[in-house]
């Protein structure tokens, strides 16, 4: 358990990069490549997985929240580019934010979670109290939390992982060499064809 906010815990805290067991299975495009190949979120699409505004995107790109690690703008005509780990990073932040957590705090815990690996995110579970955000790898950590009175709250981040991925397998995607779109089929398209055709 670490704190990543101005609170100390109540017990000794666990080192921020402990080892971690990896997820038990890697699904495809959980890194957020396709057949080997690096790709890439525009804006749009990573507000509608992660469920911001454009706007919210926007101003925490510019300040520095939660900056595009793929392509960031340069100047007009140019789109930003976010990875997956950026989506979850988003999503992660307007959960936050919904709970109250302070800027400040929320981005503390913007850089621990930059600085862990991928695979190790889903195992993470944030815990906070309203103010202080901690990082929490084990069960064990997050029932210690509690009885001591420091978690109301918690984002299970690999429940986040999930929801992004499952989000993102519908929505177009651009892969980072080429830049070509990936245009990929939501389920209700099909069913709009059916549709168009009986009608």
């Amino acid at each position: 358990m670490t704190s990543t906010g101005d609170g100390e815990p109540a017990s000794s805290p666990f080192p921020l990069h402990g080892a971690l067991p990896q997820p038990a299975v890697q699904q495809a495009g959980d890194t957020g490549e396709i057949s080997g190949e690096q790709v890439g979120y525009r804006g749009p699409t990573a507000c509608a997985a992660a469920g911001i505004t454009y706007r919210q995107l926007d101003y925490w790109a510019r300040t520095g929240l939660v900056e595009p690690s793929v392509r960031p703008a340069f100047g007009s005509g140019t789109h930003r580019l976010y990875s997956f780990r950026d989506v979850v990073v988003l999503k992660i932040v307007k959960r936050l934010l919904d709970t109250g957590v302070s800027l400040q705090n929320i981005r503390t815990a913007v850089q621990h979670l930059r600085g862990r690996d991928l695979p190790d995110l889903p195992q993470l579970t944030l815990m906070s109290d309203g103010a202080t955000v901690y990082e929490c790898s084990s069960p064990d950590e997050v029932v210690e939390l509690l009885q001591g009175g420091q978690g109301v709250f918690g984002i299970a981040v690999g429940v986040v992982w999930q929801d992004v991925r499952a989000a993102l397998s519908h929505l177009h995607a651009e892969r980072v060499g080429t830049g070509e779109t990936l245009v990929r089929e939501h389920p209700g398209d099909e069913l709009a064809r059916r549709r168009n055709r009986a009608g």
